[in-house]
């Protein structure tokens, strides 16, 4: 038999298919969302999910089973919203600019980033819970902080600093053409620097898990389709915006109704 003489960087593009990248991402995915689910079903004392009467005890929550749910949460909603740069970083590892196992190294430099997110998320939540301002499925029991939340999402749809990141997320070709990393190293930096850009398009959106709910897993279902579909070209365009006004509308419905709650 002949040996294979081919450069060992082609042997492990070769070892590592398409097919298999995205059947890591997506099982990736997958058991985020099942892990979720399986936590926060009705399986604890008087009916809460495990997650919840995990994190929420009589006083405050509690801060590790936070950090893992908060891990769950980024991973499950966000890792679909990546799938167009993982495609095309896929796309260039058929020329000799990237090397098809880096693929999933330039997804580990976007969980990176979201990690982050995760645990600081935890603490605030941590916090609120000290504070009493949200119950036990994690939402905020004060109505004008949910009208305040409402608006501020509303409002930063139509900021240039979020068009600024979603221009980033919606042409990831642009984005690997303007600041190409070669190598692991290269690879790993850029899906931080995607996960940064991912960040500041999403985080209001994130926050509004304090109005649906963190342990709401029909909220994170409808958060997680909407902001894929905001980070689409041309059908994000077109949803941006007015998402933004029903946005600014749902806070002033909700901060009158506050209000008249007040007064009667």
């Amino acid at each position: 038999a002949m040996a294979d003489t081919s450069p060992p960087s082609e042997q492990r593009q070769g070892l590592i298919s398409r097919r298999a990248v995205w059947l890591v991402f997506y099982a990736g995915v997958a058991l985020a969302w099942l892990a979720m689910a399986r936590a926060m079903q009705a399986d604890g004392v008087d009916g809460q999910g495990l997650w919840a009467t995990l994190c929420l005890g009589a006083a405050e929550a509690r801060f590790g089973p936070l950090v893992v749910m908060w891990l769950l949460m980024a991973m499950a909603m966000m890792l679909p919203t990546f799938a167009p740069a993982v495609g095309t970083y896929l796309d260039l590892t058929e020329t000799a600019a990237a090397r098809r196992p880096d693929t999933l190294v330039l997804v580990a430099g976007y969980g990176a980033v979201w990690a982050v997110v995760g645990v600081l998320g935890a603490a605030l939540q941590v916090a609120l819970s000290s504070l009493s301002l949200i119950g036990a499925e994690g939402r905020l029991l004060a109505p004008m902080a949910t009208a305040s939340l409402l608006l501020l999402a509303g409002l930063y749809q139509f900021s240039a600093l979020k068009d600024a990141c979603l221009a980033k997320c919606r042409m990831p070709l642009t984005y690997f053409m303007g600041h190409w990393r070669p190598g692991a190293g290269g690879a790993f930096r850029m899906g931080v620097d995607l996960g940064i850009a991912c960040f500041g398009c999403c985080w209001a959106l994130m926050a509004l898990a304090f109005v649906g709910g963190t342990m709401n897993l029909y909220w994170m279902g409808l958060a997680t389709l909407f902001m894929i579909f905001e980070k689409l070209p041309d059908l994000g365009q077109r949803l941006q915006r007015p998402a933004g006004v029903g946005l600014i509308l749902a806070g002033g419905a909700v901060a009158v109704w506050a209000a008249g709650q007040h007064l009667y």
